[in-house]
């Protein structure tokens, strides 16, 4: 990935991703969610190793390691996108544009 000082960058491609979550000390994540009629659905996350030690590394917030398999699928199956500040290490999850 090229770092580009002024833009976000929108990854897609699956070793792209890859790479930018193990750069930064990351792993796949997916939470259980409940929307307002009682429906569970699946909600990726990514968990990054904490740099404060004091704090507990329990509190995970309802998030379950899951395989980059698994992960990828489910990122894939919701069209999203993952993008990404090169300046500060930020990421949101984005609807895929249809160019992609």
């Amino acid at each position: 990935m090229r770092k580009d000082q002024t833009t976000n960058h929108m990854l897609t491609g699956h070793r792209d991703i890859r790479n930018w979550v193990a750069d930064r000390n990351g792993i796949p994540a997916i939470a259980r969610v409940r929307n307002r009629f009682g429906e569970e659905r699946a909600q990726l996350k990514l968990r990054f190793a904490r740099a404060d030690k004091s704090r507990p590394v329990d509190q995970d917030n309802g998030m379950s390691p899951c395989s980059w398999t698994a992960w990828l699928a489910e990122l894939d199956r919701q069209q999203l996108a993952l993008k990404v500040d090169p300046d500060a290490d930020g990421f949101e999850f984005v609807e895929r544009r249809g160019d992609n």
